[in-house]
């Protein structure tokens, strides 16, 4: 796990200090006389609510008089700010009478519930409260509030409910999807203590015109007592200790205390000193004897006054001592010896940057403690494996942010003995399984003996870690429709099974000190092979380290193995030097080049010029710029893309996230390209009317020796694309046609709102837009581009930024477009283009209508990417030079998706049928005065069979320099002359004219070669 310096792991000492604070200096609220919050509700439009599309919080007057509020705000505050709050609706004037009601619409978490009743005051600027746990204020003006529980004479009504760190008296009970909180007595009860005032029922919002319940007079409400208890007693084993109690009542005299609850032999009260008036303060001492054995004692503590009222608060007291590290650990998630010091013996097994390992040679033989110990130093520990030392610290649980559990260590060390040096300890053999429990193991050393496979390596220069797990790990949507069993048992599997290999270090990986043995090895990079990479899919064996638990990267925390030998790596997944694919007679390749930008962040662009800029919607500037910083990450950005579209060797290539400024960066790219290669090969299809307005649009590429540009590209500028679709008919040499439509539907990152948040289907941000996308596409763009193209064959490529089964890609199929990676890749594997969160599946896609999919033979994703550690991508940003050096000029890791690339066999739309015919040349006729030549040639059909029409006679190998004036048009790069007839029977004669002009008077010569069929 990521050990971070000491100030981060707190829970113990500074808890406890804090809790004394806030117990000194908890102020008393005063009941409100008129206005107050009666009702509350959080869960406003969120998932998994039937209720109102908006939170809401409700005002009542329970005084006698009408009151007037002008200037007046509701805030709200995190359960844990202790800061300014973060959320304020300022308020119009309004007036509400005695026993009224008034309804305050706060923001949405989404849409699809009813809408809250009328009348409302719908603030210009609402907040979204938390739906289980915070603090709503209702207040006599607008400054903004700050604190945990603010007061003065502004404070009108404050509601800590939940796990709220602020109240008045005790907080209110929790909030959830479908319950809001309800003051008492409909809104008249108020005893200046949430827990007592409020309850929980289902959302029944009132309003100005709900019926009135009047309150009556308002009677006093008794005040409550007030104690003040520290949260913890420290102490030491073997010497008695004590603290001061105490506990006031502001209009009652405190006069008893008893230990309620958690009492233990050893641990008791002394004599109380009462208070000696209303108001003034009682005072105990808690003592704990010297007989008290090491251990967590959590008491209760009642306090009680002459008018019968009762008041508790908790004091954890934990005593110091000795103990085993199975003890330590416990057979509990958590250790018995939490927030106390204690001191153990063990074994250092091993060490890393900020801590070491300490084991129980012998253990307890009990499965379900673990025999090691993580101690945290926060430096660079002086101790050395297999010393045996003696250590005393706190014991604490650390849970890494957005970890589920704990792990069990000690901080504060206070002491640290060497009783002995050379000790070993014998390693745990274990399987690794999905659903292991390593928690059995924790910080023990283990050797895991099978081999797992590297299913991510995006952190492995940042972090150095590898996720590890049994065989490669699928996302859910990959393979199975969102929210189904099989979906959900897939992810249940997936979270079961994942090791974390990290490098011992809890910062970037440093550099190695020269001399080393080469680059990789100069760059501290752990795990790179000689070739300067490790793949997703290769395999780990000789894995012999400790089981930690931590942050890792990209959030959350796993289950790690810090090495105490070195693995080793197969490569199972080798790299291929291009895309493995049956021949046909068209190539189709999809590659998202990762933000190709000729300008640049820092103001440059890619011919030297300064003081450019990116443009977005109607705004120009450098920091609109995506991809490159600067000329030095350009050049390498640009020579790997190069590297890889060089490679795939594509007849057609749509692109994804090139920068939209016309068709500068794919004219730049093109030209770069074709220089690689040595001749002019591809140039780019000229941008359609409409690229949008985002910094990125999609593009293409072609070879103009394949194909020919049959019209011009379209693209749907509707306002549903962000990045306009784009759409190009080519024409091959054997005359057949075909559409390609390049699409990068919308983002999963960035969440909306309703459909387009997060709703823990797996499908990610934004799928609302993305299925609105796909259906703009299903019915309108693909039946207009078959339409301007005549013809239905049509191959939708592209980042769809949704995985296989997901609902944009199940709508397309179900509009009956063929997934050609299903077809072709399933059988064989998963079908992956992209790695996150260490599960592989594909966002990128090769879509085919009906019936170009019966000319597909081969599909497939060239993993030149997705595998391989970002570390050796072109980005040299918070890499050392070292780390830098590890950049090479090929094709791998040239972006963060991997290439599609599609093999079609297009039917021709034409025959050879020259054998079929005889044909007789006239001479030369010529027109000197406009130097044209001319002459007739008659085709006769000798087959015994009627030749369909149209025909065409090609004239091939015709003399440099000579032009056919009269041509129909142009096959390949051969002219030639349509016969109009529809169908020349057998023995039927045909006569054509041929016209040329020769200006160099040549002689003129050329082949006959005659199709039937369309061109």
């Amino acid at each position: 796990m990521k050990k971070l310096v000491a100030t981060m792991h707190v829970p113990g000492r500074l808890t406890v200090l804090a809790a004394l604070m806030a117990g000194l200096s908890a102020p008393a609220m005063a009941v409100s006389p008129d206005l107050v919050i009666s009702q509350l509700y959080g869960a406003g439009g969120n998932a998994g609510t039937t209720f109102f599309t908006h939170d809401y919080i409700e005002i009542f007057n329970r005084g006698n008089a009408t009151v007037t509020a002008e200037g007046w705000s509701v805030q709200y505050g995190s359960a844990t700010s202790t800061g300014a709050w973060s959320g304020k609706s300022t308020l119009p004037t309004f007036t509400v009478e005695p026993g009224q009601y008034v309804l305050i619409q706060q923001q949405s978490g989404g849409s699809g519930q009813p809408t809250l009743p009328t009348p409302l005051i719908a603030p210009a600027s609402g907040f979204n409260m938390s739906a289980s746990n915070g603090k709503v204020a209702l207040v006599r003006d607008s400054a903004t509030l700050s604190g945990a529980t603010p007061t003065g004479d502004n404070i009108a009504d404050l509601v800590g409910f939940g796990t709220a760190n602020g109240a008045e008296g005790s907080r209110a009970p929790a909030m959830s999807a479908s319950l809001a909180l309800f003051r008492a007595k409909g809104g008249c009860g108020d005893s200046d203590d949430n827990s007592m005032d409020f309850a929980t029922g289902a959302p029944a919002p009132r309003t100005s015109a709900s019926a009135r319940n009047a309150c009556g007079p308002t009677v006093p409400q008794a005040k409550p007592i007030v104690p003040v208890c520290p949260a913890g007693m420290a102490v030491e084993q073997g010497k008695p200790a004590a603290v001061l109690l105490s506990a006031s009542d502001e209009d009652s005299i405190v006069n008893g205390a008893v230990i309620a609850s958690g009492g233990v032999p050893g641990i008791s009260l002394g004599s109380l000193t009462a208070a000696t008036a209303n108001g003034a303060s009682a005072s105990v001492n808690l003592q704990a004897s010297a007989a008290l054995v090491s251990g967590s004692y959590p008491l209760v503590i009642r306090f009680t006054n002459n008018d019968g009222q009762e008041a508790t608060c908790p004091v954890n007291v934990s005593v110091s001592g000795a103990a085993t590290i199975p003890q330590i650990q416990g057979a509990g998630a958590a250790s018995p010896f939490a927030n106390v010091s204690v001191s153990t013996e063990g074994v250092v097994t091993h060490k890393v940057s900020n801590g070491y390992f300490i084991q129980d040679a012998n253990g307890d033989g009990d499965p379900a403690t673990s025999d090691g110990l993580f101690v945290f130093t926060g430096s660079a520990p002086l101790v050395a494996v297999g010393d045996l030392v003696r250590v005393k610290g706190t014991i604490i649980e650390y849970k890494p942010t957005g970890a589920l559990r704990t792990y069990t260590e000690m901080k504060d060390v206070t002491a640290t003995s060497v009783l002995g040096t050379g000790n070993s300890v014998t390693p745990a053999n274990i399987v690794f399984e999905p659903g292991i429990d390593l928690a059995r193991y924790e910080a023990m050393l283990v050797n895991i003996t099978n081999a797992l496979t590297v299913n991510q390596t995006s952190y492995l220069g940042a972090r150095g870690e590898l996720t590890l797990s049994v065989g490669r790990r699928e996302t859910p949507t990959n393979r199975y429709r969102p929210g189904t069993p099989e979906a959900l048992a897939l992810a249940a599997a997936n979270a079961g099974n994942e090791l974390v290999l990290d490098d011992s270090w809890f910062i970037t990986p440093p550099p190695a000190t020269p001399p080393c043995a080469d680059v990789v090895a100069c760059s501290g990079i752990p795990y790179l092979g000689q070739d300067g990479t490790v793949r997703a899919g290769d395999t780990v064996t000789n894995l012999l380290g400790v089981v930690d638990f931590g942050a890792i990267g990209g959030g959350g925390a796993a289950f790690k193995i810090q090495p105490a030998a070195a693995p080793s790596f197969t490569r199972s997944n080798p790299r291929l030097a291009a895309p493995e694919i049956p021949v046909g007679n068209m190539k189709v390749a999809s590659a998202n080049v990762l933000n190709f930008f000729t300008t640049f962040l820092d103001g440059a662009d890619a011919w030297g010029r300064t003081g450019q800029g990116c443009k977005v919607g109607s705004t120009t500037r450098a920091s609109n710029c995506r991809g490159a910083d600067n000329m030095a990450e350009f050049v390498r950005q640009r020579d790997k893309i190069v590297s890889e579209l060089k490679a795939i060797d594509a007849d057609v290539v749509g692109l994804m996230e090139i920068q939209n400024n016309d068709d500068i960066a794919v004219d730049y790219l093109v030209r770069q390209l074709n220089a690689a290669i040595g001749f002019e090969t591809y140039a780019y299809v000229p941008k359609p009317a409409t690229t949008g307005t985002d910094a990125i649009r999609v593009a293409m590429i072609y070879k103009p020796a394949k194909v020919a540009l049959a019209g011009g590209a379209l693209s749907d500028g509707d306002a549903v694309n962000n990045r306009p679709p784009m759409a190009q008919t080519f024409k091959a040499a054997n005359g057949a046609a075909f559409s390609v439509i390049v699409n990068h539907l919308k983002s999963k990152a960035g969440c909306g709102s309703g459909a387009n948040g997060d709703l823990g289907d797996g499908q990610g941000c934004n799928n609302g837009s993305r299925v609105l996308q796909a259906t703009r596409l299903a019915n309108y763009f693909i039946p207009h581009v078959i339409a301007s193209a005549g013809d239905p064959d049509v191959l939708v490529i592209g980042d769809m930024n949704a995985h296989g089964f997901e609902d944009p890609i199940h709508l397309l199929n179900q509009a009956g477009l063929v997934n050609e990676l299903e077809r072709f890749v399933r059988p064989a594997g998963i079908p992956y283009s992209y790695v996150f969160d260490g599960a592989s599946g594909y966002l990128d896609h090769a879509l085919a209508s009906a019936s170009l999919d019966a000319q597909v033979v081969g599909a497939t994703e060239w993993h030149t990417n997705a595998d391989e550690p970002t570390v050796i991508d072109y980005n040299t940003d918070a890499k050392s030079a070292a780390a830098q050096a590890l950049f090479k000029n090929d094709a791998f890791r040239s972006s963060d998706h991997d290439p599609v690339v599609v093999a079609l066999n297009l039917a021709p739309t034409y025959a050879d049928v020259t054998s079929a015919f005889r044909e007789q040349r006239s001479g030369l006729s010529v027109d000197r005065l406009a130097n044209r030549f001319s002459a007739t040639i008659t085709l006769t059909n000798t087959s015994g069979a009627a030749i369909t029409g149209p025909v065409h006679l090609v004239l091939t190998g015709l003399t440099d320099g000579v032009t056919l004036e009269n041509k129909s048009g142009v096959v390949g790069n051969e002219p030639y002359v349509s016969v109009n007839n529809a169908t020349i029977q057998a023995g039927e004669k045909i006569t054509l004219k041929v016209v040329f002009s020769n200006p160099a008077r040549r002689g003129i010569g050329f082949v006959s070669k005659i199709l039937s069929g369309s061109l």
